[in-house]
């Protein structure tokens, strides 16, 4: 009865409608256009499509790539003996990004050189780390080892860069794979310096303090860089007390670049010469000194925040951030709350890579394509860990690793194409004996 109803009243407006258009009377503009779409405002990812370097998006595919191997890894290295049932690894889908109908075990299939999997007599499935996967964590240990006391200088100036001398612990956590931070950097690692730091407990949870300033530290990488370049090798011997600098900082730009892109027949440009020069000769306050009477939206607070980020991006072994982990230290470094704005202003010193869910940030000038110019004995290690890689996510496009000529590397290559040979071999005599076995028992 509703429904019968509802189509009369339909249809009386309607005809309504038809007598109104008929008799020559105005009509609103949604009635002039009726084929007209709403406007949608564009995305950041639409508006950046013209301005996108594809060398670094090759690298945000590989470290992805890397990342989610690493967190299969770091899941076998918890489980005693590194082996666990497959189906137990199902977890991990979320932080593998893997959607239905793809399973774990598959991206667990595609890296034999990494995992080996094996059924046991009840038919379970199990994966366990490979003798080269086995080979790499203990490398990893090493490398970490060795990297402890360069990270803990890094830790000690983002706590001196800090506006209270200090910062939560579930922060500085944010870091630990990017900083090269070990794995114990709660539970061990932060009692390892006392001299430089110390852990405190407030109300709203744990805190890592400064302990101790070191004004040698309290130089910029940026500074150090300038110095370089100007023929100062040892800029720290001018150390002094953090406060006004008026350095420029390197804008990189691919090769194929243009200023501007046009839309609806206007040129918009993507990085302005007169406010470039302008940004470059801003005088601005060293990260390391009191940010105190900054105005909120000035050149000189952009340009400070500006290098804080730079500072930050240098501590990384990569040069690269996800933006979450800098937004989060807004307050604790003084820095913009638009701080994605920030960075796509200054594109040149910056990129910001917006595939995927989470966006990334890189300091363009440690680039030289889709390679680092300067590389970390941890970076070396994980690009080890890509060429044992079968798994290569949706885009398939991550290039190629160089892998380095050095006769150690070239051992190391040896030793794995050795135990590879030695462990399929082993595999094959099981099944072999395995087979035999039942057979016998189906005799008897």
């Amino acid at each position: 009865m509703r429904a019968t109803c509802s189509r009369k009243c339909l249809a009386e407006l309607l005809g309504r409608l038809g007598q109104v258009q008929a008799q020559g009377q105005p009509r609103c503009p949604s009635q002039l256009s009726p084929a007209r779409s709403m406007t949608r405002g564009r995305s950041v990812n639409e508006r950046s499509k013209k301005k996108r370097v594809n060398d670094l998006e090759v690298v945000i595919e590989r470290c992805k790539v890397v990342s989610k191997v690493l967190a299969v890894v770091d899941a076998l290295k918890m489980e005693e003996e590194h082996v666990t049932p497959l189906k137990r690894l199902e977890i991990l889908r979320p932080q593998l990004g893997l959607a239905k109908p793809h399973k774990v075990a598959h991206f667990v299939h595609s890296s034999p050189q990494l995992f080996e999997v094996c059924r046991d007599s009840r038919g379970v499935m199990w994966a366990g780390l490979s003798p080269q996967a086995e080979a790499l964590v203990e490398e990893e240990a090493r490398l970490l080892q060795e990297h402890s006391p360069t990270a803990a200088e890094y830790v000690t100036r983002l706590l001196m860069m800090s506006v209270q001398r200090r910062l939560p612990v579930d922060k500085i956590a944010h870091f630990r794979r990017d900083m090269g931070l070990p794995h114990d950097f709660r539970a061990r690692w932060v009692h390892l310096f006392p001299e430089l730091f110390r852990l405190v407990t407030l109300e709203d949870g744990d805190y890592l303090e400064l302990v101790s300033w070191n004004p040698n530290w309290a130089v910029t990488e940026h500074e150090k860089n300038m110095a370089a370049l100007a023929g100062n090798a040892d800029a720290n011997s001018n150390a002094t007390t953090p406060g006004e600098l008026s350095l420029p900082f390197q804008m990189k730009f691919p090769p194929d670049f243009k200023s501007y892109y046009k839309f609806r027949g206007k040129a918009h440009h993507y990085v302005k010469t007169g406010n470039t020069e302008q940004f470059q000769k801003t005088t601005y306050l060293s990260p390391y000194a009191e940010a105190k009477g900054l105005t909120p939206g000035s050149h000189e607070f952009d340009k400070r925040a500006v290098a804080v980020m730079h500072e930050i991006l240098s501590f990384t072994l990569e040069k690269r951030l996800v933006t979450d982990h800098l937004t989060h230290f807004r307050r604790e470094f003084v820095m913009p709350q638009k701080l994605m704005r920030l960075l796509l202003k200054h594109y040149g010193i910056f990129y910001v890579s917006e595939r995927g869910k989470r966006l990334s940030v890189f300091l363009t000038e440690a680039y030289d394509g889709t390679e680092l110019i300067k590389k970390a004995p941890l970076v070396r290690w994980r690009e080890k860990v890509l060429r044992l890689t079968g798994y290569r996510g949706k885009n398939k496009n991550i290039g190629k690793v160089h892998e380095s000529s050095d006769s150690e590397h070239c051992l190391f290559g040896m030793m794995v194409r050795w135990m590879m040979v030695t462990s399929m071999m082993v595999r094959w005599m099981m099944l072999g004996w395995v087979f035999l076995v039942r057979n016998m028992l189906r005799w008897f």
